[in-house]
C-alpha cells in the first residue's frame, strides 16, 4: 500500500441553515449559521484518512486557519506539507435548504498563493507507487501533474469546480478521474453517461473513469469495461461531504489493492453514510461504520 498526497484546499466554511436559497434582490434570515472546516481537499484527506490509509495533505492557510490543521492531524492527516504564510485562509459561503440541498460562494485566500518551491518539496518525498490527489481549489494543477506523472506516482483528479482554464489543460499524466455528470458534459460535450466515459477514454487512453451519477449512483470505465454501482438508500440531511467521501474512499481502497467493484461499493456507503449528517469533515463517516453499515441499496 503506497502513501497517498491530497495537495488540495483548506477552507474556512460559514455554513447558513435558510428557509430557501436567497434569491436576486431578496434578503432573508438564515435559521442558524455555523462554522466548520471545508474545502473539498480537506474534506477528501479527512475521507482518505478514515479508511486507515497513510494521507499527507499539501496546500496553503494564512495564521486564521490554524484550527484546520488539528482536524486534519485529529483525522490521523500528515500535515507536514502544509504552509501557514498565506495571506488568509480560503473561505466558503454555503446555503443549505431545509431539503438539505446546498449552493456554495468559494474565496480562494491561500489555496491559489501556493509555489513550485513548496510542491517540488512535498513531491520529493513521494514516488513509484505512491498517489497523488488533486481537486481544482488550488493554484499550479499542471506543475502537480507533470512532477508528479515524472516521479511515477499515480495521479487521480476531482476535476472541481470546472472551469476554462481546467478545461483547456492537459491530462493525458491522470490515472484516474472521478467527476459527475455536470462535469463530464462539461469536458465532453455529452449528456449520457456512457458517452461521457467513452469520449474521456478516447482523448486520453488508459484514463480511468468514474463518473458519479446522483441518485443513479455511479459509473466505473476502464478500458472498455463498465462496472455500475447503485446508492444506499438513508435520509439526506446535508449532501455537502457526499462526493468528497465518495472520492476518498474510492481512492484509498484503490491504493490499497482494492477491485473497482469493493472500491466503489465502499465508496457508494461512505456517502450514503455523509449525507446522512450535517457539516462537511464532520459527516465523514469511519471505515468501521462504513463496513458495519446495513442499508438498502437501490439501483
Amino acid at each position: 500500500m503506497g502513501k497517498i498526497l491530497n495537495f488540495g484546499s483548506l477552507n474556512i466554511d460559514m455554513v447558513y441553515s435558510m428557509p430557501h436559497f436567497v434569491q436576486p434582490g431578496e434578503t432573508i434570515a438564515a435559521n442558524k449559521m455555523e462554522l466548520f472546516p471545508g474545502g473539498k481537499g480537506l474534506n477528501q484527506s479527512v475521507a482518505l484518512s478514515k479508511t486507515g490509509a497513510e494521507v499527507y495533505h499539501g496546500g496553503k492557510i494564512g495564521s486564521d486557519g490554524m484550527w484546520l490543521l488539528d482536524i486534519l492531524k485529529n483525522s490521523g492527516v500528515n500535515c507536514d506539507f502544509v504552509s501557514a504564510d498565506g495571506s488568509a485562509t480560503g473561505t466558503a459561503v454555503i446555503q443549505v435548504s431545509p431539503s438539505g440541498e446546498n449552493c456554495i460562494i468559494i474565496n480562494h485566500g491561500s489555496n491559489y498563493e501556493i509555489t513550485k518551491e513548496e510542491i517540488d518539496r512535498a513531491l520529493g518525498n513521494f514516488g513509484e507507487g505512491d498517489m497523488l490527489l488533486l481537486q481544482n481549489e488550488i493554484n499550479l494543477l499542471p506543475y502537480l501533474i507533470e512532477s508528479a506523472h515524472k516521479r511515477g506516482m499515480r495521479i487521480a483528479l476531482n476535476p472541481s469546480p470546472v472551469d476554462d482554464e481546467l478545461l483547456k489543460m492537459d491530462l493525458s499524466g491522470l490515472d484516474y478521474i472521478i467527476l459527475n455528470e455536470i462535469e463530464g458534459e462539461a469536458f465532453t460535450g455529452e449528456k449520457e453517461p456512457e458517452k461521457i466515459s467513452a469520449a474521456l477514454a478516447a482523448k486520453y487512453p488508459g484514463l480511468k473513469v468514474v463518473l458519479t451519477l446522483g441518485g443513479k449512483g455511479s459509473m466505473y470505465t476502464e478500458n472498455g469495461k463498465v462496472i455500475r454501482q447503485g446508492i444506499y438508500k438513508v435520509k439526506a440531511v446535508d449532501t455537502t461531504a457526499a462526493g468528497d467521501s465518495f472520492t476518498g474512499y474510492f481512492l484509498a481502497l484503490i491504493s490499497a489493492g482494492k477491485s473497482a467493484e469493493e472500491a466503489l461499493r465502499s465508496a457508494a456507503k461512505a456517502a450514503a453514510l455523509a449525507v446522512s449528517k450535517m457539516g462537511a469533515a464532520a459527516s465523514i463517516p469511519t471505515m468501521a461504520e462504513v463496513e458495519a453499515a446495513e442499508l438498502e441499496e437501490l439501483r
